[in-house]
């Protein structure tokens, strides 16, 4: 079969969930391949303005004005993963069945993320290879290398007893079970096998999975998938049509520069793409924070809703901004204060700076347990959060050197990595390049 190769990136999520296929796609453009990213509607003009292809599934992403009610509920601690996957995922398995098949059918390789639940059933009804994207540790439930699930305390006390770990995941997949039945009768009207978990070994691809994430986060594990590779992070943080404006220097604007070269590296608040449309009091208590503790901070707000009405004017102490790229800004700054998203965590690891994670839902628990664990980070809870508990965690963060001393160490080790090269390296061995 003779280059260019047509290449099916199916994924769905956050800004957090596309970047990583937008930058194996830029990679797979670059070696002259012809990538088509399959994702939401909602994402169309950022994937065409870089010239890659672009295939609409279901589910739609709500209207961008909706987040401040959707969001809230789907990043729900106790509710949210069980509410995305009986509001979103499947309610719309048919639907993006249906939009996926045909592109599929086309395409000389697919890789998918494996939340594009579709993606099993159109590979398998179409007998055609493919290859499952891992974008989080958590997807795997290592009984070796057990998650941390917010609610589940258990799961943290058990974490070096193997047998009660095994029995832990068992019970996750009962339990899980109920969320995705659907997918079960639909494989069974496909006329497929329905004796898979499909969020367990039915979300692996047999032909070989990638874990876009690095081993400084997680190792591999003896009961991780066969045919797993590990490549590292996929790095992509660029916002879209800004860059190239002369109000930019490189990827930072001007006002974030000058406020970068006037005194001691800040602390740096975000809350990714999704949870900052739930930020409550995260940057109100951050402002009050940083004046107790005298420190500097940048605010990446998002939106101007989000603009704490307690930030001062001008005073070369605190300054807010509406966006960043992470890359850029991250490494300048004294430590970073995040929700916990596959993204962002694996930002602030590459650019070797400590952090304070709040975690809301899914896998953010989970990277805020690993981080606290490497000893590059503290956890506070969600409903912990507040002007004064922020003080004293970044008050032991920024006063303890090993914190700092041990995120520069695992910085300088990512730093070496080249995830997006490593999977594009996996992709083109499955097309026999």
């Amino acid at each position: 079969m003779p280059c260019p190769f047509t290449i099916l990136l199916p994924t769905y999520g956050s800004l957090g969930d596309i970047h990583p296929f937008l930058a194996i796609a830029l990679e797979l453009k670059a070696r002259g391949h012809q990538p088509v990213l399959a994702t939401s509607q909602l994402y169309r003009a950022k994937i065409e303005e870089l010239g890659i292809g672009f295939h609409a599934i279901a589910p739609e992403m709500p209207p961008t004005e909706e987040w401040n009610t959707a969001i809230p509920r789907l990043m729900d601690g106790k509710k949210g993963t069980r509410r995305l996957f009986r509001e979103i995922f499947m309610p719309s398995l048919r639907q993006s069945y249906a939009d996926l098949l045909p592109a599929m059918q086309e395409a000389d390789l697919t890789v998918a993320h494996t939340i594009v639940y579709a993606a099993p059933l159109c590979a398998q009804a179409l007998q055609k290879k493919y290859l499952s994207v891992v974008l989080a540790p958590l997807a795997f439930w290592s009984a070796y290398d057990p998650p941390f699930v917010a609610g589940v305390p258990l799961m943290e006390k058990l974490h070096t007893n193997l047998r009660a770990q095994q029995m832990l995941k068992r019970l996750a997949r009962k339990v899980s079970l109920r969320w995705v039945r659907e997918v079960g009768r639909f494989r069974a009207e496909l006329g497929l096998p329905t004796d898979e978990h499909p969020l367990f070994e039915g979300s692996f691809s047999p032909h070989g999975v990638l874990a876009l994430f690095s081993k400084e986060l997680a190792a591999p594990q003896p009961d991780w998938p066969p045919h797993t590779t590990q490549t590292g992070y996929c790095f992509y943080d660029r916002k879209g049509t800004l860059y190239g404006d002369d109000r930019y220097i490189g990827s930072l604007a001007y006002d974030i520069e000058t406020f970068l070269q006037q005194g001691d590296e800040p602390v740096i608040f975000t809350l990714g793409s999704a949870a900052v449309f739930d930020a409550r009091n995260f940057y109100i208590a951050a402002v009050e924070a940083m004046r107790a503790l005298n420190k500097r901070a940048i605010l990446l707000i998002g939106n101007e809703a989000n603009r704490p009405a307690n930030l001062p004017q001008n005073d070369g102490q605190i300054a807010a901004f509406e966006y960043a790229p992470f890359s850029e800004l991250f490494p300048r700054g004294a430590a970073v204060v995040h929700q916990g998203g596959a993204g962002t965590t694996g930002q602030v690891m590459r650019a070797g700076v400590p952090s304070i994670v709040m975690p809301y839902s899914h896998d953010q628990p989970d990277h805020a347990m690993r981080l606290q664990r490497l000893g590059v980070g503290r956890t506070l809870p969600r409903p912990q959060y507040n002007a004064a508990t922020l003080a004293g965690e970044l008050g032991t963060l920024l006063g303890d050197a090993s914190f700092a001393l041990k995120a520069r160490e695992i910085g300088a080790r990512m730093q070496k990595e080249n995830g997006t090269v490593a999977a594009v390296d996996v992709i083109e061995k499955q097309l026999d390049i």
